[in-house]
């Protein structure tokens, strides 16, 4: 299956004249189409600064990343605004809608942005809200929904523009655990059914456990990875808690 990213021997180095911190130290790996994939790490492992960089949020010191073969990190002003806002999708923990609009207004925002056609907005938004299963609070403001409802509001607005890659980065921080398995139930549907591509950073593993594939960073280097294979998501779990172990306690 292709592979949709391709991270190869990324580094990231702050500071510099004898006050140097390497937060990545030749990281590698590749996600392919349709995959749903985790991240796990200690605090200050790395986990968030890769995120970073792909997202283009942050620049790599050395090495490359790839989203649909365009090396991201040669990218600079508008074409590297104009790949994020096409091919990128972002969830983030306190999901960042905008308070002044409704739910149908900030899903259809990217969709505005990228100048559809009026048409193509409405039915694509309503869409997407009908397949996250948020149909029901289009017409309200973020303020008059739920932490549940407002983050699968988010992942609607993130998929919308059918980006190649859905970045997400503690998506269920925010959230109770019925919220959260809504959350990641509506991942899952992404994933199965509409072919959604995501990497997602997160410190818990119940969340883990939906995903296909764990990555674990260590000391700014990919320490392991974890297959769900045929496994069932309790058995998955059992093993994502057993490399935690190895590490030295919880990926916070």
């Amino acid at each position: 299956m292709e592979a949709i990213l391709q991270v190869r021997d990324l580094e990231k180095v702050y500071g510099g004249r004898g006050s140097v911190t390497r937060a990545l130290n030749g990281v590698s790996f590749d996600v392919r189409q349709g995959e749903y994939v985790g991240v796990m790490g200690a605090s200050g492992s790395g986990k968030t600064t890769l995120l970073n960089c792909i997202s283009t949020i942050d620049s790599a010191t050395a090495g490359s990343i790839r989203i649909e073969n365009t090396d991201v990190t040669s990218l600079k002003g508008g074409r590297l605004a104009d790949f994020r806002c096409h091919k990128l999708g972002f969830i983030f923990q306190d999901y960042n809608l905008l308070d002044t609009m409704t739910a149908f207004e900030n899903i259809a925002l990217a969709l505005t942005i990228a100048k559809r056609p009026p048409g193509e907005v409405e039915r694509r938004a309503r869409e997407v809200a009908a397949q996250l299963g948020v149909e029901d609070v289009l017409d309200k403001h973020p303020a008059q929904m739920s932490g549940g409802q407002r983050q699968r509001v988010a992942a609607a607005r993130a998929i919308v523009t059918d980006p190649a890659l859905v970045l997400a980065d503690e998506p269920t921080g925010a959230l109770d655990s019925k919220s959260a398995r809504a959350l990641l139930e509506s991942f899952r549907h992404m994933v199965t059914e509409l072919r959604s591509t995501i990497l997602m950073v997160t410190h818990d593993p119940f969340s883990a456990s939906y995903c296909d594939r764990i990555l674990f960073i260590r000391d700014g280097r990919l320490f392991t990875e974890l297959t769900r294979g045929a496994d069932g998501r309790k058995a998955f779990f059992d093993k994502i808690i057993e490399v935690m172990a190895v590490l030295g306690g919880e990926a916070a």
